[in-house]
């Protein structure tokens, strides 16, 4: 059984030769460069480390690497990964702990006198930050009264020409040259977590007290969204496998909202959304990136169209992994969920990551419907062995014969 043919036997609840694994496939299951430099220096892999998504410092992984850690899976990226900074051309650079890596030529941040990094917009305008000694950027939020726009006059932009080329390219590379399971990302537009163009705490109070203009909102970018998907389809054909995309709906301690209001005012939209997409092609998987806790949320998602649920936070309350296999194990695959990325692996020892990963696979691997992955990206200071704890035993463990 190939790569590809394994993932859509796990996603559609058949049970393939072995778990499928994604290590590094998206910007939710990927590593950060400092990690990935330290990784392939015990793993003998002398090549420079890119970082390919300076949002989180996430590298590129190459096909050594992969290879090297069993992955099933990719993933189709833009150009413009983050803050409008196209990747074009290499230079090097260094991570603030020292670590060399390569990143785009067109990368050029500012440095203060007290050593922290912005990144301006290409009005001038700082959108990001990271500060002395700091692992990545953050987005610099425009702060309140800056949260509402006219729907009649906002829309999302058509993706750009050389967008399309881009990942045309890349579509036609993996599926020709490689039989990886291929992930396409969707442009980034999370309806309830960040479509506010002010701070997270002022979008989150129009949620809750401006139904119609959030409405109005919403059908102007589904309306974009619908019209990205198209021009993304136009490009990519049924080269692809796997339509992601990106909305969190939890924290740590629950849901952000009342379910209700997932029920009715969000989940309706990206069902217009799903549909639409499967309308193109049914074979194709929706995967849906969505952290925290959400098990009161999530039959209403699979509902939507959901196929797919990453990164499976299972360190989050009400998230406990066999609770969450015994009630949606047949309707949901579980991308994510294998090791926990706040505790355990960056901090355990090797043998408590390997225990983790044993009894995770255990539990979410009787009748498919699991992939393989670290609760998203892995990160900063993580110890290669317990990289290689986590993912040799998901191997090993994995097999279905």
């Amino acid at each position: 059984m190939n790569s590809r043919e394994r993932v859509l036997a796990a996603v559609e609840h058949r049970e393939p030769d072995r778990v499928p694994i994604d290590f590094g496939a998206t910007r939710q299951s990927g590593i950060m460069a400092a990690a990935c430099h330290q990784l392939k220096k015990r793993l003998g892999i002398d090549t420079e480390t890119f970082v390919f998504d300076i949002y989180q410092m996430l590298a590129e992984v190459e096909q050594e690497v992969r290879a090297r850690m069993h992955s099933d899976a990719v993933a189709i990226f833009f150009k413009r990964v983050a803050f409008g900074v196209p990747n074009q051309g290499r230079k090097r650079w260094k991570l603030n702990d020292g670590t060399p890596v390569m990143v785009s030529q067109a990368f050029n941040p500012e440095i203060d006198r007290e050593g922290n990094y912005y990144i301006r917009s290409s009005s001038g305008e700082r959108i990001a930050h990271m500060p002395q000694g700091g692992y990545y950027f953050d987005s610099l939020e425009k702060g309140p009264g800056a949260v509402h726009v006219d729907p009649d006059k906002w829309s999302i932009p058509p993706l750009p020409e050389d967008e399309l080329r881009f990942i045309q390219q890349q579509a036609r590379s993996w599926r020709e040259e490689t039989d990886y399971a291929v992930i396409a990302e969707m442009p980034q537009v999370e309806l309830f977590s960040g479509l506010g163009k002010g701070g997270f705490s002022e979008w989150m109070i129009t949620l809750m007290t401006e139904e119609n203009y959030v409405r109005e909102l919403y059908e102007k970018a589904i309306e974009g969204m619908i019209a990205n998907f198209d021009l993304y389809y136009q490009a990519v054909g049924d080269r692809i496998d796997i339509v992601k995309f990106n909305d969190d709906f939890g924290m740590q301690t629950g849901e952000f909202a009342h379910p209700d209001l997932y029920r009715s005012l969000v989940l309706p939209y990206y069902k217009k959304y799903i549909d639409h997409i499967k309308s193109k092609n049914p074979a194709f998987k929706i995967f849906q990136h969505c952290c925290g806790s959400i098990f009161n949320i999530l039959g209403d998602m699979i509902e939507t169209g959901v196929d797919i649920i990453n990164p499976v936070q299972t360190s989050a309350e009400n998230m406990d992994p066999q609770k969450l296999k015994d009630t949606f194990g047949d309707r949901v695959c579980f991308w994510g969920g294998g090791v926990e990325n706040q505790r355990i692996l960056p901090f355990g020892t090797s043998e408590e990551v390997a225990a983790q990963a044993a009894e995770r696979v255990k539990i979410f691997k009787p009748g498919g419907g699991f992939v393989f992955a670290a609760i998203h990206n892995i990160q900063q200071n993580t110890a290669p062995d317990n990289i290689l704890a986590a993912f040799e035993t998901a191997y090993e463990k994995g097999a279905y014969n």
